[in-house]
């Protein structure tokens, strides 16, 4: 199973970014049943939790993402995606999914704010 974020890029203060995290591999069944969430990381600072969706669709948000960013799940194309908007240069980090259980990371997306 692998996954790979995309949907980074540079964008205005106050614009729109839809991060994508597809598990390329991975089984519906198996993704059915997994959490995925969204961290990120700014370089030399430790990583942050943005958002979570558990397997019943039940989603929950940091502080930072609370009221901006919306967390969703597709099964049937076993991808997450993180609607950010409203975005402001402190966004700006590398982006990455991870599934649990398994502790499973894929490779970020960078992601700029900046005017």
């Amino acid at each position: 199973v692998q996954l790979q974020a995309s949907g980074g890029g540079l964008v205005q203060p106050g614009g729109s970014l839809r991060l994508s995290c597809p598990a390329t591999g991975m089984v519906t069944s198996v993704f059915w049943a997994v959490d995925v969430e969204w961290h990120r990381q700014v370089s030399g600072k430790p990583r942050e939790w943005v958002a979570r969706v558990l397997s019943d669709g039940s989603t929950s948000y940091g502080d930072s993402a609370k009221g901006r960013f919306t967390i969703s799940r597709d099964t049937a194309k076993k991808t997450v995606y993180l609607q950010m908007n409203s975005l402001e240069p402190e966004d700006t980090a590398v982006y990455y999914c991870r599934i649990n259980p398994g502790d499973l990371w894929g490779q970020g997306t960078q992601v700029t704010v900046s005017s």
